[in-house]
């Protein structure tokens, strides 16, 4: 048990203004959290014990498929880092700091380099393997522009997990081991979540699978509302009220940094980046036309192009220059696609990407942006053209000289093309590539990811173990990864909830709080005296509070002489499942209890109450 009056929670009267998100604003409302500087987060009483209980739910499910727990440091020597080549190629966001002997250090933003380490050290022989750890620590990266409280932050608390191994399929079988221990992790938090493929990114190796928790509909007022009994149905709230209750709703950014395609019918989902579609190519092969140049004054824009020679933008045909590292890349695209560069990042095996100037488009094309085009380049120039272009014909390109287009230009006769990718972004509503369904999209809160990464630290950093058949080989290994404040802040998100309340003179009032899983609230139950100074009251509180601590129940009891509106705010803000009001009839040792998901109360004797509350958890389940 734990009384109110000891604890730190610092609710705030409002939700604060200069936060954007729901979760960062509720979380400071609600006494969870508070920022030191910024990207770093004290987290208060309440959010350190929703942060263990996650803690708690990840060791069980981890037990499950042999994870063992440790703990790295946090402080990392540079050298590691050079050896696997992250030191130089990381960038900005890594912390770098030197020690009074003037040698390098980091702070560790993940710890592949340090694991991969500790097992080149200690494992010679496949009969060693496989080898699961994991640990749940502070990780730091200096984020040029933290935002959205625990979302985006310097310093941030994550699970990262790591499998050494002999063979793939030994990964393979850890990999789906991890998988299934996340989708259940994400369960009991109550989260909607999708697994969906995923970018390695800074992190390396080929196969990895991202968990995103779906930022609700801000217009799905069923989601967000939880209505008093005195308000009847959603339906009964006058309109005036209801178009109130959407701008609040409508103040707050979307969180959810990546966007994510799914398909309508079927289990297919992936980030945006590395979504791909079933679209067809941008038109049918006709005959060929003869190549033909023309002025376009004032046609920089593939609309202004369009509308020039009256046609459809899907007949036209956009030309890019990117540099990956430093080496050209023509890339073409079909009208008003746009190029998804992670698709082509990855497809390059590029460290560097990026666009390149206007000067560096003269040089080559010897016209600016608005007029390149693919005809006439030299012969040892690298044109990639995404699949929709292949087929095309008779399409408009620029002319390689500024206000010139040509018409007709057919690939093989008028230009080349290296090698057809997959490099569009894919539009909403597109046939799903497994051919079931149409892609919708939604926005996302990443909150795990998996990673098989092979040989790509073992090899660079030496870690070698022998075979069966005595040869040194490099370790297998995968790296699983959770943020866990992250998780928080995903809850937060999707649970919080406008409480909805009509008074007797029929006045609508609505205030933020938040539902919390039971397994994860801080608290079992918020017991209430009204009163504190009434002794007959406070006795049968601490009565009260005895059963419910006999009873397994964990207990926050509001002992503050304050008023028992503020007391019923505060209750409403931090989200605990049941409230339990010692009022006006504790005298005849009656009490009232409030379920906090659904508004619903009733009033029970207190020898009635823990029966009571058994069956009303029963109930729910």
């Amino acid at each position: 048990m734990m009384k109110q009056s000891n604890m730190l929670l610092p609710t705030l009267r409002e939700m604060p203004s200069d936060a954007q998100v729901i979760s960062h604003a509720l979380m400071l409302r609600a006494g969870y959290v508070r920022q030191v500087s910024a990207g770093i987060y004290a987290y208060l009483p309440l959010a350190h014990r929703v942060l263990e209980k996650i803690k708690t739910i990840m060791r069980q499910e981890f037990d499950k498929i042999g994870a063992v727990e440790f703990l790295a440091p946090a402080l990392l020597s540079a050298d590691i880092w050079r050896e696997s080549g992250r030191y130089a190629t990381y960038g900005e966001d890594l912390y770098k700091l030197k020690n009074r002997e003037g040698s390098d250090f980091i702070l560790g933003p993940t710890h592949e380099e340090t694991v991969t380490l500790l097992a080149r050290d200690a494992i010679q022989s496949y009969k060693q393997l496989p080898l699961n750890i994991y640990q749940i620590q502070s990780k730091y990266r200096d984020e040029k522009r933290p935002r959205n409280g625990l979302l985006r932050g310097r310093e941030f608390i994550m699970k990262d997990g790591y499998s050494f191994h002999a063979d793939y399929e030994g990964l393979d079988q850890t990999y789906e081991g991890y998988r299934s221990a996340y989708e259940r992790i994400f369960q009991r938090a109550e989260l909607d979540f999708k697994a969906i493929i995923g970018d390695g990114g800074a992190m390396g190796g080929k196969d990895s699978q991202e968990f995103m928790a779906i930022t609700p509909d801000r217009t799905d007022l069923s989601h967000w509302l939880v209505l008093d009994p005195s308000v009847g149905s959603l339906e009964e709230i006058p309109a005036e009220v209801l178009e109130e209750i959407r701008a609040e709703l409508g103040r707050w950014t979307i969180s959810g940094e990546d966007t994510i395609a799914y398909s309508s019918e079927s289990s297919y989902a992936a980030n945006l980046e590395m979504a791909t579609s079933a679209s067809v190519s941008a038109n049918k092969a006709v005959a060929e036309e003869e190549l033909l140049k023309v002025e376009t004054p004032d046609c920089s824009t593939i609309d202004q192009v369009a509308a020039f020679f009256k046609v459809s933008e899907d007949q036209t045909i956009k030309t890019m220059l990117y540099l990956a590292d430093a080496q050209p890349v023509v890339v073409l695209l079909v009208g008003n696609d746009q190029l998804n560069d992670v698709k082509l990042k990855n497809y390059l095996g590029a460290d560097y990407l990026e666009a390149a100037s206007e000067e560096d488009a003269k040089a080559l094309f010897g016209a600016h942006f608005g007029s390149l085009g693919p005809v006439g380049l030299p012969e040892e120039t690298r044109i990639l053209a995404d699949l929709r272009v292949e087929g095309m014909a008779n399409a408009i390109v620029g002319a390689n000289q500024d206000g010139y287009h040509y018409t007709g230009a057919n690939v093989g006769r008028d230009y080349k093309v290296s090698e057809y990718v997959d490099l569009r972004e894919v539009k909403e509503g597109e046939p799903s590539p497994d051919g079931k369904g149409v892609l919708k999209f939604a926005r996302g809160i990443e909150i795990g990811h998996i990673f098989k990464l092979g040989t790509r630290y073992s090899e660079s950093m030496q870690a070698n173990v022998l075979d069966e058949n005595g040869r040194a080989v490099p370790l297998i290994m995968g790296s699983y990864g959770i943020g866990v404040s992250r998780m928080l802040s995903a809850i937060m998100e999707q649970h919080a909830r406008l409480f909805v309340t009509k008074s007797p003179k029929g006045q609508y009032r609505y205030a933020w709080g938040v539902n919390f899983p039971k397994e994860l609230a801080p608290y079992d139950v918020h017991l209430i005296p009204v009163n504190v100074k009434d002794e007959e009251a406070m006795t049968l509180t601490q009565t009260i509070e005895d059963q419910l601590v006999q009873a397994g129940y964990e207990v926050l009891t509001d002992d503050r002489a304050e008023r028992v509106g503020s007391k019923f705010s505060d209750s409403d803000l931090i989200g605990l499942p049941i409230r339990i009001t010692v009022g006006k009839k504790a005298t005849d040792g009656i009490v009232e209890i409030k379920i906090k998901s659904t508004g619903d109360t009733m009033e029970v004797h207190v020898d009635q109450l823990i029966e009571t509350l058994a069956i009303l958890q029963a109930t729910e389940e």
